[in-house]
C-alpha cells in the first residue's frame, strides 16, 4: 500500500502533489511495459516447451490468453487483447514500447496504436511505429481520439487495401449486447457498420427533433428505439421470458431485493410491479417455479421443474445458481453448461459437477494442463478451483441466489441430502 506520509511528497504543497500524481502515472506506464515484456516472454517459453513436447502447431498456445487474463485479474476476452498487445509491442513496435516505458504513452494509447496498425504487414507496422513514436516529444498533448485518428490515417496511407479489407471483415462482427447499469437500468449496445449505425442514430435524432411533448431528447430517442424494435408502445412491456427470482417474503410485501440472473438485483417494489403486470396482462403467460436455497448460506440447491426433460431443467438450475460465466473475472453470459469433472473421466451429470460457462471459457479449459475441481468453502455455496498450466489457482464461488438469507432451520439436513443426489441420466 502506498504510504502518503512516507512517500517524501510534501502533502501541503500543491505543486508537489501534482508532480507526485504525474510520476505515479508514468510509473503505471513503465509497469505496463514490463508486464508486456513478461507476457511476450511467457508466450515464447510456452511455445518452445509445447513444440519440444511434440504438440501439434495448431494446438500450441491454446488457453494462454485466458491464463494471462487470470494473472491480471481480468476477463478471458481481455486476455486476448493483452497477449496480442504484448507480442506486437515486443516483436514489431519498439518505438511504441519505448514511449510506454518512458511514460510518454499510457497503456491505453499504446493499445490504440497496436489496434490501428493490426491490419498492416510487419514492415508497414514498423513504419507507422517509427512515424508515430520515434520522437516521443510529438506525443505530448495528444488525446485518445487524436492518437487513433493519426494512426488510422498513416495506416491508410501505407496500405489502403489492408485498411479497406479490415473494414469489410469487421462487418461480420456486428452484434447487439446488454450489460447492467446502475439504478435498475441496462446498457443496450449495438456494434454496426458505420453508415448503418449513423443512419440509425440520425433517424432517432430526427424523431426527437420533431417531438414536443416535454420529454428530453434522450428520452424520446430511447422510447422510439423501443417502439420501433418491439412494435409496441414504450410503456407496454414486451411479452418475452424474463427470469425474476425473489423470496416468498419479497413477494408478499418484504423489502428484500429480487434478482434477474445475468442482470442484477431488482428493488422489491419494482419486482412486485413486474409480477402484477404479468398477472393482469391477458397476453402474458407467467409461470411459477419453486427454487430451494440452503438456509444460512443462500446456496441454491434445487428447483421444481414442469418439464420431463430433466437435463434441460438441471441446466436452468445451474444457470440460476451461477448467473454468469463462472471463470474468475469473466462477466460473460452463460452459453454452455459443462461437466467440471469431464464425462470422459466418469464425471457425473449432476448439479455439483455442473458449471455455467461462456463459450470461450469452456473451450479454454480444454487446453492442456488446465484443471477445474469442486471444493468447499465456509460459505456453503458451490465453489470451484481453476488451476492453470503454471500451477496458479483461482477460486470461483457462486453468488447467493438472493442477497441475504434466513438463519439455519430444520430444512438444512433435507436440503443437504438433496444437494448430494446425482441427476438422473
Amino acid at each position: 500500500m502506498f504510504d502518503l506520509v512516507g512517500s517524501g511528497v510534501d502533502l501541503s504543497d500543491e505543486a508537489a502533489l501534482v508532480t507526485g500524481i504525474t510520476e505515479l502515472e508514468r510509473a503505471k506506464s513503465r509497469a505496463a511495459a514490463l508486464q508486456a515484456r513478461l507476457t511476450a516472454q511467457l508466450a515464447t517459453v510456452r511455445h518452445d516447451a509445447e513444440a519440444a513436447a511434440g504438440l501439434p502447431a495448431a494446438r500450441r498456445g491454446r488457453g494462454l490468453a485466458a491464463e494471462v487474463a487470470l494473472a491480471r485479474y481480468d476477463s478471458p476476452h481481455s486476455g486476448n487483447r493483452h497477449l496480442g498487445f504484448a507480442q506486437a509491442l515486443i516483436n514489431e513496435m519498439p518505438h511504441t514500447l519505448a514511449a510506454l516505458e518512458s511514460g510518454a504513452l499510457s497503456e491505453w494509447r499504446a493499445t490504440l496504436l497496436v489496434r490501428e496498425s493490426a491490419c498492416l504487414d510487419v514492415a508497414d507496422r514498423r513504419a507507422l511505429d517509427a512515424e508515430m513514436c520515434a520522437d516521443v516529444a510529438g506525443l505530448a498533448g495528444r488525446g485518445n481520439k487524436r492518437i487513433a485518428a493519426e494512426a488510422k490515417a498513416i495506416a491508410y496511407r501505407l496500405d489502403p487495401h489492408a485498411v479497406v479489407d479490415r473494414a469489410v471483415r469487421a462487418e461480420k462482427d456486428r452484434r447487439v449486447s446488454i450489460r447492467p447499469a446502475p439504478d435498475n437500468m441496462v446498457y443496450l449496445s449495438a456494434l454496426l457498420p458505420m453508415v448503418k449505425g449513423v443512419s440509425v442514430y440520425a433517424a432517432l435524432r430526427r424523431e426527437a427533433d420533431s417531438c414536443g411533448d416535454g420529454r428530453s431528447r434522450g428520452q424520446v430517442m430511447a422510447d422510439t428505439l423501443i417502439e420501433r424494435i418491439t412494435g409496441r408502445p414504450a410503456e407496454v412491456p414486451e411479452p418475452i421470458a424474463v427470469s425474476l427470482v425473489l423470496s416468498d417474503d419479497t413477494l408478499t410485501g418484504g423489502t428484500g431485493p429480487a434478482l434477474i440472473p445475468g442482470v442484477g438485483p431488482v428493488p422489491a417494489t419494482i419486482a412486485r410491479g413486474l409480477i402484477t403486470n404479468a398477472v393482469t396482462d391477458p397476453a402474458s403467460r407467467a409461470t411459477l417455479r419453486n427454487l430451494y436455497a440452503r438456509p444460512g448460506s443462500g446456496a441454491l440447491v434445487a428447483m421444481q421443474s414442469r418439464s420431463r426433460l430433466f437435463p434441460k431443467a438441471l441446466a436452468m438450475l445451474i444457470g440460476f445458481r451461477d448467473q454468469q460465466c463462472r471463470t474468475p473475472y469473466c462477466d460473460a453470459e452463460i452459453r454452455h453448461t459443462d461437466h467440471i469433472r469431464p464425462a470422459a473421466d466418469d464425471g457425473p451429470t449432476s448439479y455439483p459437477n455442473g458449471d455455467g460457462l461462456c463459450e470461450a471459457c469452456n473451450y479454454n479449459k480444454q487446453a492442456p494442463r488446465w484443471r477445474v475441481r469442486v471444493t468447499t468453502t465456509g460459505t456453503g455455496r458451490h465453489t470451484t478451483v481453476t488451476t492453470t498450466p503454471t500451477g496458479h489457482s483461482y477460486l470461483s464461488t457462486a453468488p447467493p441466489i438472493l442477497p441475504g438469507s434466513p438463519p439455519d432451520g430444520p430444512m438444512e439436513a433435507a436440503l443437504r441430502n438433496l444437494l448430494r443426489k446425482p441427476a438422473a441420466a
